[in-house]
C-alpha cells in the first residue's frame, strides 16, 4: 500500500525592518511587546503603532506617523511594533481585526485608541489632547476664549494654593482621560480654573467644583450629592448632558452604517470645509457655527449666547446681540402665542390653464381684540381647527382672486359659534415663479397689506403667518437675517447640522452633485432621506453666514423655492448620429417632453443582465421606425436622478411617451415577452390614437404625407427584407453543398474506421498468440536456469575435491623425493643386497609404477570432467 506524502509547508520569512532606521520610531519588527512594555515605563507619553507589513492602510500609515513624530519626538516616545509575525508576542497576545491600530498611553492610563483619519494632523492633534488633556484658565480673557468656542466644554475650579494636588484635582484630570477614551473625535474640551474670581463669573465658589457650558439650554453643575465624584462618572454626565449642536462625520473608509444612521433621523445639512485640525484660527468654521447657534436659539435668552452676558464685550461684534430691542418687542408682540391654532390653506386653481394658487394662512381667534395671557396659552384643539375649516370653505369663494399683489386679511365669525372669530390672510401665488423669488424673501413677504372689502377690515398685527414663516410681516426683520433664530423649533423641517472635511472626504461631495474641476473644495449639500430628495448650494456663491442662512431658511418655508437637485451622468454626451439615444438627467426634458416625436424610454442599469440582452432588440427596432417621427433612448437610472414620479423599482422598465400626449405615458406590460412584433404592436397601439383637438385640412394633409412616409419607409424595409432573404437563400445552398460534401467524408471515415477495427482485432489476436508463445519460452527459460543452477552446484564441488587431490599429490611427491635421496648413498654399499633382493624391489617397483600409472589415470579423468 501507497502512503500518502506529507504536505510541505515552508516557513514564514524573517521580519524586516518596517520603518528606516533613521526614523524617529522605534521599531519593534519581531513583535517583542514586552520590550515595548519596558520602554513605556519610562515615557510619561507613548504612542504605540501596530501594524502588518502586507497591509496598505499600514503602508499608507507609516509615512504620516513618522511626520508627527518628527514633531514631537522630543515629547512622545513612538513604538511601532509587527502585530503579524506568528512568532512574535503581539500577535500571540492581540488579537487585532483591522490594521492599523493605534493605542496612546498617559504615564499609567491607558490604552486610549485613536479611531480617527490616519492623516499627520489628525493624529498629531489627537496626540495633543492626550498630552494636555485639561486647558489651564488663569483669567477673564482665557475663559471668553474657552466658552466662545463651539464644542461643549468642561470647567473645574481647584485652589493651587492649599497643596500642589487639591482634593478631586487628579479625579478631574482622569475624566479628561475617559472622555478621549470614549469619545476618539474629542468634542468635550476639559479646562481648570485657577482663580477665585474667575470662578465666580460662572458661578463656581467651592474648590473642586465641575461646571457643564452650554450655549442654548441652561449650563449644568456637576451634583455631588447625587452622583459619587469619580473619573467615570464625570465623564458619563458630561458625554450624557453636553450639547451638540453641529456634529463632525469622519468616515473610517469600510464598510459602515455611520452617514445612513444620521441621515435617517432626518433633513441633514452636509457642509464640507477644509479642514486643518491644528490651525489656531478657523474663520469659516467661526461663521458657521455661529449660524448653528442663531438656528437653534429657541428661547432667545441668555443661555443661549456664545458666552453668559456679564461677560461679553459691547464693543465686539462676535458677541453682539442677535436681535436688537426694537425687533425683539416687535416680535413679542406678533408671538405666536396670540393665536395659537394656525392652518395653511390652499385654495384650487381658478381656471384651469392658470397656474396660480390663492394661499391663506387661518387662525383661531378666540379673543379677538385682547391679549391673552402668556403664563396660561390656550392649547391648540384640533376639533377647533376643523370647524374653523369648515366654516372657511363654506365661504372659500369670497377668498379666490386672480392676480394680487397684496395679502388680503380679514376677520369672519364662526359658523358654529357667533362668539368665536377666524382670521385669514391670503395672496396670490405663483408656483412656477417660486423658484426665482429672491433667497432674502418668503412667499407672504410684501411692502403692502391690503384688507379684503367684504368683511371687517382689521389691523396689520392681526394677520398671523404660518409658524415656519411667524416673522414675515415685520419690517426689515429679513434683512438683517435675524429670522433664522430659533428656526430649528419653529418649523416641522428641522435640519440637523454636519461638517465634514473636504480634504478627505470630498468624493462624498462630487456624489451629492460638487464641481470636480473645483480649486476651492467648499460645498453645502441638504440631504432628506424620507422625501428622497436633496437640493445643493450653488457652488458660484461664497459659502458664507448670510448665504448660508438663506439656503436653510429657503428649505424651511412651506412652499421651497429650492430645486431640487438630480444627479446627472457627466460622462455621457449626446450624440446625433447614435441610433439609440442616451438620456441623463439634464437631457431628460429635452429629450423626452420637449421632443416632437414619439418616445419610447428603456430603464436599464449596468449591473442588470437582462437590460443588456434587450439591446439588439431596440437596434432593430431603431432602425424600423422612422426617425422623423419616433426616437428610441434608454438611461441608466444608476447614475442618473429622475423626478419621483418617473421612479421604478423593476428593471427592465420601457414607457412610451406619444407625441402631444407626453403626460399620457405609458408603460409595457412586465408580463409580456420583450421581442421585436410585441414592442411595434405595443408602440403603434398607442401612438395611433386620435387627439382630443380636431384636425383641420392642414392637420388632414399632413397625416396624408406623414401615412406615405411611413408606406415608402415600409417599402424600403421590405426591400431590405427581400435583399436579405434572397441572400439567406444563396447561404442555404451553400450550407447544403457543404453538407453534402460532409456526409460524404463522414461515409469515408466510416469504412475507414471498421477496417481500422478489423485490423484491430487482428492485432489482437497476434498479440494474444504472442502472449502465449512468450509465457512458454518463459518457463523454458525458468527450468533451464534450474538446471545450470544444479551443474554451477556441482562444478563448485568438483573443483573442491580437484584442489584437494593436487595438495595431496604435491605430498606424496614431496615424500618420494625424499626417499629417493636418502636411497642414492647406499646404493653403492648394499649393491649385493640389492642384486640378492633384486627380484623383491623389482616387484615393488612394478606395484610403485602402477599406482602412479593409476594416479595419473584419475587426474586426467578429473581433467577431463573439469572440462565438461
Amino acid at each position: 500500500s501507497c502512503s500518502r506524502a506529507k504536505d510541505v509547508t515552508m516557513p514564514a520569512k524573517l521580519p524586516v525592518n518596517f520603518f528606516s532606521t533613521r526614523s524617529p520610531v522605534i521599531d519593534l519588527f519581531r513583535g517583542q511587546l514586552d520590550y515595548a512594555d519596558h520602554l513605556r515605563q519610562d515615557s510619561e507619553i507613548v504612542l504605540y503603532f501596530f501594524y502588518a507589513p502586507w497591509c496598505g492602510q499600514s503602508i499608507a500609515a507609516r509615512e504620516e506617523i513618522e511626520h508627527v513624530a518628527s514633531r514631537l519626538s522630543d515629547q512622545v516616545l513612538f513604538v511601532a511594533v509587527n502585530c503579524w509575525w506568528n512568532q512574535g508576542k503581539c500577535r500571540k497576545q492581540k488579537h487585532f481585526f483591522y490594521f492599523p491600530v493605534i493605542h496612546l498611553y498617559h504615564r499609567s492610563f491607558g490604552p486610549i485608541e485613536y479611531k480617527g483619519p490616519m492623516s499627520a494632523v489628525y493624529i498629531e492633534k489627537f496626540v495633543r489632547r492626550v498630552m494636555t488633556p485639561l486647558l489651564y484658565i488663569s483669567s477673564r480673557s482665557k475663559l471668553l476664549d474657552f466658552l466662545s468656542n463651539y464644542e461643549p466644554g468642561v470647567l473645574g475650579y481647584f485652589e493651587f494654593n492649599a497643596s500642589p494636588q487639591p482634593p478631586g484635582y487628579l479625579t478631574f484630570f482622569t475624566s479628561a482621560l475617559h472622555s478621549l477614551k470614549k469619545d476618539y473625535l474629542g468634542t468635550i474640551r476639559f479646562g481648570v480654573i485657577t482663580d477665585k474670581h474667575v470662578a465666580e463669573e460662572i458661578s463656581l465658589v467651592h474648590s473642586g467644583s465641575v461646571y457643564l457650558h452650554r450655549h442654548v439650554n441652561v449650563s449644568l453643575i456637576y451634583p455631588n450629592d447625587v452622583m459619587n465624584y469619580t473619573a467615570e462618572n464625570i465623564c458619563k454626565w458630561a458625554l450624557e448632558n453636553r450639547e451638540v449642536l453641529i456634529r463632525w462625520l469622519r468616515p473610517h473608509g469600510g464598510k459602515s452604517l455611520l452617514l445612513n444612521n444620521e441621515l435617517k433621523k432626518g433633513p441633514a445639512l452636509l457642509i464640507f470645509i477644509p479642514y486643518n485640525p491644528l490651525a489656531e484660527i478657523q474663520p469659516l468654521l467661526d461663521e458657521i457655527t455661529k449660524v448653528a447657534l442663531e438656528y437653534h436659539n429657541c428661547n432667545k435668552s441668555e443661555a443661549a449666547e456664545p458666552v453668559p452676558q456679564h461677560l461679553r464685550d459691547t464693543d465686539s461684534p462676535v458677541f453682539d446681540s442677535p436681535v436688537p430691542d426694537a425687533h425683539a418687542e416687535l416680535l413679542e408682540t406678533l408671538s405666536i402665542t396670540k393665536y395659537p391654532c394656525c392652518n395653511t390653506v390652499v385654495l384650487p386653481q381658478w381656471h384651469s390653464i392658470s397656474r396660480t394658487h390663492n394661499v391663506c394662512e387661518l387662525c383661531i381667534n378666540q379673543t379677538l381684540g385682547v391679549k391673552p395671557n402668556k403664563v396660561n396659552v390656550p392649547h391648540c384643539n384640533f376639533l377647533e381647527i376643523e370647524a374653523a375649516l369648515d366654516s372657511f370653505y363654506l365661504q372659500e369663494h369670497t377668498f379666490v382672486q386672480v392676480i394680487s399683489n397684496t395679502i388680503e386679511c380679514s376677520n369672519f365669525l364662526s359658523f358654529y359659534s357667533p362668539f368665536n372669530y377666524y382670521t385669514a390672510c391670503c395672496r396670490t401665488v405663483n408656483r412656477h415663479f417660486l423658484g426665482f423669488i429672491s433667497s432674502e424673501k418668503t412667499i407672504f413677504q410684501t411692502p403692502k397689506v391690503a384688507f379684503s372689502s367684504h368683511r371687517k377690515k382689521d389691523d396689520t398685527q392681526k394677520c398671523i403667518p404660518h409658524i415656519e414663516d411667524r416673522n414675515c410681516f415685520i419690517p426689515d426683520l429679513h434683512d438683517n437675517g435675524t429670522n433664522i433664530t430659533g428656526l430649528s423649533c419653529r418649523t416641522n423641517k428641522t435640519l440637523n447640522l454636519y461638517l465634514l472635511d473636504s480634504n478627505l472626504f470630498w468624493i462624498y461631495a462630487e456624489r451629492l452633485g460638487a464641481s470636480r474641476s473645483t480649486h476651492l473644495k467648499e460645498f453645502v449639500a441638504i440631504v432628506d432621506l424620507k422625501e428622497e430628495v436633496h437640493y445643493v448650494l450653488d457652488q458660484n456663491q461664497s459659502l458664507i453666514g448670510s448665504t448660508l442662512e438663506s439656503f436653510i431658511k429657503n428649505f424651511s418655508v412651506l412652499y421651497s423655492p429650492l430645486k431640487r437637485h438630480l444627479v446627472d451622468d457627466p460622462s455621457v454626451r449626446f450624440r446625433a448620429q447614435r441610433i439609440i439615444t442616451e438620456v441623463t438627467t439634464s437631457t431628460f426634458q429635452d429629450a423626452v417632453f420637449l421632443n416632437e416625436k414619439n418616445v419610447l424610454l428603456l430603464y436599464y442599469a449596468q449591473w442588470c443582465g437582462f437590460c443588456a440582452s434587450l439591446n439588439h432588440i431596440f437596434i432593430q427596432l431603431a432602425r424600423l421606425l422612422p426617425p422623423d417621427n419616433f426616437t428610441v433612448a434608454r438611461i441608466d437610472i444608476t447614475r442618473n436622478d429622475l423626478p419621483w414620479e418617473f421612479m421604478t423599482d423593476h428593471l427592465p422598465t420601457i414607457l412610451f411617451f406619444p407625441h402631444r400626449r407626453k403626460e399620457q405615458s405609458v408603460k409595457f406590460p412586465e408580463d409580456f415577452p420583450v421581442n421585436l412584433p410585441n414592442l411595434l404592436r405595443f408602440i403603434l397601439h398607442y401612438s395611433s390614437l386620435s387627439s382630443s383637438d380636431p384636425c383641420t385640412k392642414e392637420c388632414l394633409h399632413k397625416e396624408t404625407v406623414l401615412q406615405q412616409g411611413h408606406i415608402s419607409h415600409l417599402e424600403r424595409e421590405i426591400q431590405k427584407l427581400r435583399s436579405e432573404i434572397s441572400a439567406l437563400h444563396q447561404a442555404h445552398d451553400k450550407l447544403e453543398e457543404q453538407l453534402f460534401e460532409a456526409r460524404r467524408e463522414e461515409h469515408r471515415l466510416q469504412q475507414q474506421k471498421h477496417a481500422l477495427e478489423k485490423q484491430h482485432k487482428t492485432l489482437q489476436l497476434h498479440s494474444e498468440q504472442l502472449q502465449a508463445t512468450y509465457d512458454q519460452k518463459n518457463q523454458e527459460l525458468l527450468a533451464m536456469a534450474e538446471k545450470l543452477q544444479e551443474l554451477a552446484d556441482a562444478s563448485e564441488n568438483l573443483l573442491k575435491e580437484n584442489t584437494l587431490l593436487r595438495i595431496l599429490v604435491a605430498s606424496r611427491e614431496g615424500k618420494l623425493q625424499s626417499k629417493d635421496e636418502t636411497k642414492e648413498p647406499a646404493q653403492s654399499e648394499e649393491t649385493l643386497s640389492d642384486d640378492n633382493d633384486l627380484p623383491v624391489s623389482t616387484a615393488a617397483t612394478t606395484a610403485e609404477e602402477k599406482r602412479i600409472d593409476n594416479i595419473d589415470t584419475i587426474k586426467e579423468e578429473h581433467s577431463s570432467e573439469n572440462r565438461t
